[in-house]
């Protein structure tokens, strides 16, 4: 059996969760693919829960994470502002400064697990 170690860092404003997990991988699905419907495709997530993500984040901010430009006869779009750039470098290097922090007891604990 393998062993896993993740991070889960939430960011909560009031009781809602404005930036966490789920919401910087819809963050960097639509930096990906160009749209919320593709994004929730890639990551197995409908488009409604994915619409609501980014909503919830959008909400939560001073200004949004995400635009969208209505399709027509070119098509939609939707794609990172600079601030939704932002929150993902920033909880990447957060996730990564974690790691690198903590990777002595990381090691001591999985060495603690059953083979």
């Amino acid at each position: 059996m393998k062993s896993k170690v993740q991070f889960r860092l939430r960011v909560y404003r009031d009781d809602a969760i404005a930036i966490g997990p789920g919401k910087i991988a819809v963050l960097e699905a639509v930096a990906e693919t160009g749209s919320i419907s593709a994004a929730a495709r890639l990551l197995g997530m409908s488009y409604r829960r994915a619409w609501m993500l980014v909503d919830e984040m959008n909400k939560a901010l001073v200004s949004p994470a995400v635009n969208t430009a209505a399709g027509g006869s070119h098509g939609g779009g939707t794609a990172l502002t600079p601030v939704g750039e932002e929150i993902v470098k920033h909880y990447r290097a957060i996730e990564n400064a974690a790691k690198l922090a903590t990777a002595a007891n990381i090691r001591a604990l999985t060495r603690l697990l059953a083979p």
